[in-house]
């Protein structure tokens, strides 16, 4: 079952009372059915409250590995929560109950295929079975979205490697102002597109 917990990583919010809004999304047949605990999500908030700057929100859902509904659970944060972030774990690999990437794809307008790349060569570093990882970077609308892998130490590394790029990317599609804290995740930003105050 599809669930909403939102959750707000800071007390300030900016002064047009705005939050950004990242969608949260685990993916697994057996943490969604009560079997086992949910390790995804606490490991993704974990690291976005210590990387981000920004005042953020976020909207989760946890849900079993059914394609119809990785993609219904997609498009409603993007066009319905108003999600500028989408980051999903779990159902990355080539199980033929792993159908992460498909689904993501199947609601994107374009695939940003560096995201992915990139994703796989950090996850090398750690481990040789990164090569099975089918996870894909794609933009709808003016969201993001990421698969990332489901345990938290996976993503930590993933995140580390590719969310320098992320802010830099929410600002070309429109959904901009993302600042990160330099000690955590050195954001880059070509100097004529560098936000005041960033780092």
């Amino acid at each position: 079952m599809s669930t909403s917990a939102p959750m707000t990583s800071a007390t300030t919010k900016p002064v047009d009372g705005t939050l950004l809004r990242i969608g949260l999304v685990s993916i697994s047949d057996r943490a969604s059915s009560g079997v086992y605990e949910d390790r995804g999500i606490p490991g993704l908030i974990d690291w976005l409250t210590s990387a981000l700057r920004t005042p953020w929100e976020a909207v989760t859902r946890l849900i079993p590995d059914e394609q119809p509904m990785i993609e219904e659970t997609l498009r409603e944060l993007v066009d319905t929560a108003g999600c500028g972030l989408v980051l999903t774990t779990g159902g990355t690999g080539p199980a033929p109950r792993d159908v992460t990437p498909d689904a993501t794809l199947a609601v994107a307008d374009r695939e940003l295929p560096g995201f992915g790349e990139l994703m796989r060569a950090v996850s090398l570093r750690y481990v040789p079975t990164a090569i099975l990882s089918r996870q894909v970077g794609v933009v709808r609308g003016r969201a993001l979205i990421l698969n990332l892998p489901g345990q938290p130490k996976a993503i930590k590394e993933t995140l580390d490697g590719v969310f320098p790029a992320v802010p830099y990317c929410l600002d070309l599609i429109g959904t901009a102002g993302v600042e990160t804290d330099p000690a955590v995740c050195a954001a880059f930003r070509p100097k004529s597109a560098q936000h005041p105050g960033s780092a």
